[in-house]
């Protein structure tokens, strides 16, 4: 054996037990399913051997939004790959904000949300990662107010735009 080689036993447990690829034409759609969007599951304990995170693609059809809901104490960052996506969220669903094609949108632990494609014709494509397996999805019959606040967030290390 050379210096650096690892007996079978090692390689065997990282072969089994290393990196996953899961091609896009394998993501599992067998995940629960929310009427307008499409939900399919790429990483998964039993796709992936992954325990902490879940991760897959969603696609929200033209003019389509889910009802308001949270997702309990799971996080939830959502990457968008095509489309204009625009999400409402609080108590009445009463602040608003749009992102598109590599913007990201970070949603917290029990922050009641409703996911809308803000495009007519054509579908919002993102990738979705969770901070856990389980599927929490809680949904809430709260009354939407008419006119939302949009809310341009900025963090504590950049500063906001100047208008003009």
């Amino acid at each position: 054996m050379g210096e650096g080689h690892m007996g079978d036993s090692a390689e065997s447990k990282w072969r089994h037990h290393g990196v996953r690829v899961v091609h896009g034409n394998e993501l599992d759609t067998n995940t629960p399913q929310t009427p307008g969007m499409n939900r399919a599951a790429a990483i998964t304990y039993a796709r992936a051997g992954a325990e902490k995170l879940w991760a897959g693609t969603v696609v929200i059809h033209p003019n389509a939004k889910t009802g308001p809901h949270h997702h309990g104490h799971v996080e939830s960052v959502i990457y968008i790959v095509s489309g204009r996506a625009r999400m409402r969220w609080g108590d009445r669903l009463e602040f608003v904000a749009e992102a598109g094609p590599g913007d990201f949108i970070y949603v917290p632990p029990y922050v009641p949300h409703q996911e809308i494609n803000a495009a007519e014709d054509e579908p919002l494509s993102c990738v979705l990662v969770r901070s856990g397996q389980e599927p929490v999805v809680v949904n809430l019959d709260i009354p939407a107010i008419e006119e939302p606040e949009e809310v341009h967030w900025v963090d504590d290390i950049h500063s906001p735009p100047n208008p003009r």
